[in-house]
């Protein structure tokens, strides 16, 4: 058996580049072909992170024989399309978060993967950081005691030049989809599907949203306040409470700069929780998982489970309904 997989990106931009950066530290992994709907860029990005081939268009590269799976990193708007591009070609596939626009793509996404039996993923990069999972070995070791509240800030101002994902809904900007989504996510994976949702958007010019504050609560009486903007640069902390202390992810909570502060009312003073320290941007641990599912002919991650996809699109599709945020692919 090849112990060797050959890795494609589909997509040149700013993550590309720190995922192929990071995929040079996943001994299995090669970085064998990327392709650009810009040739120059193609060539510069394979240049720079030693791919044996560049494309200038996506087809090619989804029908590449030699390469086994897909990085998809384009803007949010054409994951379903490059998604089912590449499965329809065999291609096992990671794409970038947001997997899709909505549930309806997403499913059709699972759909397509299942019935050709090809390995699926969502890149939800968070899930696999040490200091998340070591969040939830606290949480779920009972070190917090019964989960109260969670609160979740992400905000930053957007420099110029303004990157047009940013802002326009053809290529679903907006706060919820872009890094509300973060907050979502962590919501979810520390307290579960709320029983409801309350969310309202200040819109940006263009219709999408520039502030967007969501309301989880739960029959248990626990709440999750989310809020996500890119008017002002917010500390983008986590501050998870229970009846018997409290953890606080700090500056960039959904990174791996991200440190650990625990507090308990006997201990009365923050305590830093030591994790794994990233050797890199920290996109070679779900590099890494996707390797060794393709290694081991898994077709499903047991980490980022479709059912988790699944979940979370719901939950953004209620926030954007709830909060009056549409795109063109809702229709």
């Amino acid at each position: 058996m090849n112990k060797t997989i050959n890795w494609g990106i589909l997509g040149c931009g700013k993550i590309a580049h720190k995922f192929a950066s990071d995929l040079m530290l996943v001994p299995a992994a090669k970085l064998y072909a990327v392709a650009s709907r810009d040739a120059k860029n193609a060539k510069e990005f394979a240049d720079k992170f030693g791919a044996d081939i560049h494309y200038d268009n996506y087809e090619s590269l989804a029908s590449d024989p030699n390469v086994q799976v897909i990085y998809i990193a384009t803007p949010h708007n054409l994951h379903h399309d490059h998604t089912l591009l590449c499965l329809n070609n065999n291609k096992a596939v990671l794409c970038e978060k947001p997997f899709a626009m909505n549930l309806k793509e997403v499913n059709e996404m699972i759909n397509v993967a299942k019935e050709k039996v090809v390995f699926l993923m969502e890149a939800m990069w968070s899930k696999f950081l040490p200091h998340y999972n070591k969040m939830l070995q606290l949480i779920n070791g009972d070190k917090l005691g019964s989960i109260s509240s969670v609160l979740i800030n992400f905000g930053f101002k957007p420099k110029p030049p303004i990157a047009l994902r940013i802002f326009d809904p053809l290529l679903g900007g907006g706060t919820i989809m872009d890094i509300g989504i973060y907050n979502v996510f962590f919501a979810l994976s520390i307290m579960g599907k709320p029983d409801e949702i309350h969310a309202e958007m200040i819109p940006a010019s263009t219709g999408v949203d520039e502030q967007c504050a969501v309301l989880f609560k739960y029959k248990n009486g626990s709440m999750a306040q989310l809020f996500s903007t890119f008017c002002s640069n917010l500390p983008t902390e986590a501050v998870i409470s229970g009846s018997l202390g409290s953890i606080k992810l700090t500056n960039r909570f959904y990174e791996p700069s991200a440190t650990i502060k625990y507090f308990t009312e006997t201990i009365k003073e923050n305590t830093t929780i030591e994790v794994e320290t990233s050797k890199g941007f920290g996109y070679h641990y779900e590099a890494e998982h996707v390797t060794e599912c393709i290694l081991n002919g898994i077709k499903e991650s047991n980490i980022m489970r479709f059912a988790d996809s699944i979940l979370l699109i719901d939950t953004l599709d209620t926030i954007r309904k709830k909060a009056g945020i549409n795109y063109p692919a809702d229709k």
